[in-house]
């Protein structure tokens, strides 16, 4: 019965999500009866409902809402809504709440995905045979160009970003999060994350004058992939919170800061290896973007840049949990893993320069 699931400390409220589900057309019928939290958001909160004979994902807010934390819930639906019919490997949305008086916040439902995400060592033939992690790596290849060929604003989202000058504000955008930390108790007196002059200057030298605009997933990486553990494909990409428009390519260079290849940045120690284990028999990064510009027909000739565009911003937003670690509002040991991850990536965003 409904009265006896945890209600996870006020963040599910039984009678009113019901009545709400019993109002619509939603999966299954009756009462929810069974309900699992997953992990995996670092941010949101995701449950894993049941109700009759279907299962569904209802994603939230955290508890302590941030200022744009609903606005957030109603962009991860509208983009999913708007994803439905592509080639794109993603959880179908299912429902919709943007009435606060049901659980107090937006939220939306979902279909469950089959599989993993990866985060340190693989799952099942993932971490067996070499020939699934070769997949692994096309199939990142191939969910990046199917959302690259989403056109945007034949699926309603011509206003989901700021496209315009897009490839000429990131710098400013990304220099300017990073000098906010200045203000967290505690950052100030840090030594800055290196090259980060200099490569700023390169990346606003050298914009890309073949630049295109599309649907961005934002945060392309191991975590926010599902990984089937029934064939060598992509079950979906998830978490889609910081969405927008952008120019697509940055999602594949989102993935080559993940990989690791002979010859990369000894900075940043640990933070250099590789994220998955096992790592042998993954493509090499040449491979992805030869793949990509198959895929997708695009010139591949400014990916240097966009890798470069990867590392300088990713390294931006890790610095901010580094900050808040030492403000005391993070753990100090993800905060200096994410550090010296930032510093690496610096590091290879040098290195690349220095090569192209």
């Amino acid at each position: 019965m409904t009265q006896d699931l945890p209600s996870f400390d006020g963040l599910l409220d039984w009678p009113a999500l019901n009545d709400w589900l019993m109002a619509g057309s939603l999966p299954g019928n009756g009462p929810v009866t069974g309900v699992e939290q997953l992990t995996g958001g670092s941010q949101n909160n995701l449950f894993l409902l049941q109700r009759g004979d279907q299962r569904f994902v209802l994603r939230r807010p955290p508890r302590h809402l941030r200022p744009t934390s609903n606005q957030t819930m109603l962009r991860e639906a509208r983009v999913l809504g708007a994803l439905a019919g592509s080639d794109v490997p993603h959880p179908a949305l299912l429902g919709l709440c943007d009435d606060l008086s049901v659980i107090g916040v937006n939220f939306f439902l979902m279909e469950p995905l089959e599989g993993f995400s990866p985060a340190g060592s693989l799952q099942g033939r993932c971490a067996t045979d070499s020939s699934w992690r070769h997949r692994m790596g096309e199939e990142f290849v191939r969910a990046a160009a199917a959302l690259a060929a989403v056109d945007h604003q034949a699926a309603g989202l011509d206003d989901f970003g700021k496209p315009v000058n897009w490839h000429a504000r990131q710098v400013e955008r990304w220099r300017s999060q990073l000098d906010g930390y200045r203000d967290v108790p505690g950052y100030a007196a840090e030594a800055p994350l290196p090259y980060m002059d200099e490569t700023g200057r390169w990346l606003t030298d050298n914009v890309p004058a073949d630049g295109r605009i599309g649907i961005i997933h934002g945060d392309f990486q191991w975590p926010n992939v599902m990984f089937s553990l029934e064939s060598p494909r992509i079950s979906g990409l998830i978490d889609w919170e910081l969405s927008t428009l952008g120019d697509p390519l940055l999602d594949l260079a989102w993935v080559l800061t993940s990989w690791r290849e002979p010859g990369d940045p000894s900075e940043g120690g640990a933070s250099g290896g590789p994220i998955v284990q096992p790592w042998d028999g993954f493509m090499t990064r040449a491979e992805l973007i030869s793949l990509y510009g198959e895929l997708s027909g695009r010139d591949m000739s400014s990916m240097p840049w966009f890798f470069v565009l990867a590392c300088y911003k990713l390294a931006c937003l890790l610095e901010g949990t580094y900050a808040r670690s030492l403000a005391g509002k993070a753990p100090k040991e993800m905060g200096l893993y994410l550090h010296n991850y930032a510093i690496w990536l610096m590091a290879k965003a040098r290195q690349l320069i220095a090569s192209a």
